[in-house]
């Protein structure tokens, strides 16, 4: 039998559905070199092999179009690498419009019974499971409304599993006029439900597309093919402090408890370095000392990506002493972090030096700064990179972009905008209000760390 774990996913809305299968196909890529344990590991994690020998992923899809999830199938059975289970997918013809209310209260309700009954397949299909791994948007219909009922479903039906939940956070000028609704509504729920919410916001991986990898005409593919390489950096099999000589086992849960220490604090934020256009990684050489300078600064001045970094920003322990000046410097723009799990992949990894985020300036003082910092390596190149590394981060750095979306949300509740397409599918005007107060105090948790 086998004694890897597996991760079941479930792909919601058509956000959820797109990233879903870049996902897959980054892993399936990524694990076709020669290393044949971490091929093993990756396939037994992510996939089923069928009596023929195919793979299949591990994958529930869901969408209330059928659109998408065609879409989907169709490319994964093209690539001739992988594909999605025949009956894995359930689709309407009718999709929520934009509107959390229809999904939550009436599609997810309506269907619930068809997907549980997926879900159940799949994990039937795992002789051990590692967790459920869903992916969707915080701000549309079908991904978050829907989304958000099935997975308070699977958290009453499996109570004792972990859930990890991939959000995307909408573009500052979104093209849904309710998407803040949507999203306050959506985190408020999810954050009592899942185990912790990994959140890539639309607006950064644009600037990764355009000034990293330098794509002129940025498609929603090209967004969500970085966001899949940075979740597949993190998810792919690697040595961890649990297993030190052979890949873990246990990806979700050695996740979770490397970075959610306290349940009020969930959020979790994501860099990963270096990233840039095929042509440009032709010529480029990469060391160890440099990658960790630049990640570290990134962390701790709240930065994506590489280019624009805030040099001028340091850790209180780096500031003179004098007290005034590193009162400031945290003050302004230090991001402080509760936890750091720190993945290194690739050539010479064993001789990375990690010292810098072992620092206890750039954690809460309440937590040991030994239970705050994590480090997991693999030897095996990830994605065509020869070096690279992830930086997961249950930080501040969240707040920025939470508070703006609260802030536009609360505006247009207190002119009663739109708030009618709302209650006539059964949310009423205090559901919003929890929702605010429970989105509010995530910001104060965070806040006052």
């Amino acid at each position: 039998m086998s004694t890897d774990m597996s991760v079941v996913s479930l792909q919601l809305g058509q956000c959820g559905n797109q990233i879903g299968h870049e996902l897959f196909s980054v892993i399936s890529d990524d694990s076709s070199g020669p290393n044949r344990k971490y091929k093993q590991c990756s396939d037994e994690r992510f996939f089923y092999e069928t009596s023929t020998g195919g793979l299949v992923a591990r994958s529930v899809l869901v969408d209330m179009e059928p659109k998408v999830i065609s879409q989907a199938i169709a490319k994964a059975s093209k690539s001739g690498r992988w594909r999605y289970g025949d009956k894995a997918h359930f689709s309407q013809k009718q999709g929520s419009g934009n509107n959390w209310a229809n999904g939550f209260c009436v599609h997810g309700p309506h269907h619930e019974e068809a997907v549980e009954d997926l879900v159940r397949m799949e994990m039937e299909r795992c002789d051990r499971l590692a967790g459920i791994f869903t992916m969707m948007s915080v701000a549309g219909g079908t991904g978050s409304g829907v989304g958000t009922y099935i997975t308070q479903r699977l958290r009453d039906l499996y109570p004792n599993s972990f859930i990890l939940n991939q959000v995307t956070w909408p573009y500052g000028a979104g093209e849904v006029i309710v998407q803040n609704y949507n999203s306050v509504l959506t985190l408020s729920h999810l954050y009592q439900l899942s185990d912790a919410i990994l959140v890539h916001e639309n607006d950064t991986v644009h600037k990764i597309c355009s000034r990293l990898m330098n794509i002129k005409h940025i498609s929603i593919s090209d967004v969500n093919k970085v966001i899949a390489h940075q979740l597949a950096s993190v998810l792919q099999p690697a040595y961890t402090a649990d297993s030190t000589c052979h890949y873990s086992t246990n990806p979700i849960g050695e996740l979770l408890s490397s970075l959610v220490c306290h349940p009020e604090y969930k959020l979790l934020s994501l860099c990963n370095i270096p990233q840039m256009s095929s042509t440009s990684l032709a010529y480029s050489v990469f060391n160890w000392p440099g990658l960790l300078k630049h990640l570290r600064q990134m962390l701790i001045a709240s930065t994506r990506m590489e280019e624009g970094i805030d040099w001028t920003v340091s850790s209180p322990s780096a500031v003179t002493s004098g007290g005034e000046g590193a009162t400031n410097s945290r003050h302004k723009s230090f991001n402080l972090s509760l936890a750091n799990l720190l993945i290194l992949r690739g050539k010479d990894v064993s001789t990375a030096v990690t010292d810098g985020f072992k620092d206890p300036a750039l954690y809460v003082p309440w937590l040991k700064t030994e239970n705050s910092f994590s480090t997991w390596t693999s030897p095996v190149a990830f994605n065509g990179y020869e070096k690279s590394a992830t930086l997961v981060s249950n930080s501040q750095s969240l707040l920025k972009p939470l508070d703006s979306i609260v802030r536009k949300a609360w505006n247009m509740f207190a002119s009663r905008a739109y708030i009618h397409q709302y209650t006539k599918f059964g949310i009423s005007e205090e559901d919003f209000l929890d929702s605010f107060t429970a989105v509010e105090q995530i910001i104060s948790s965070y806040t006052h760390l």
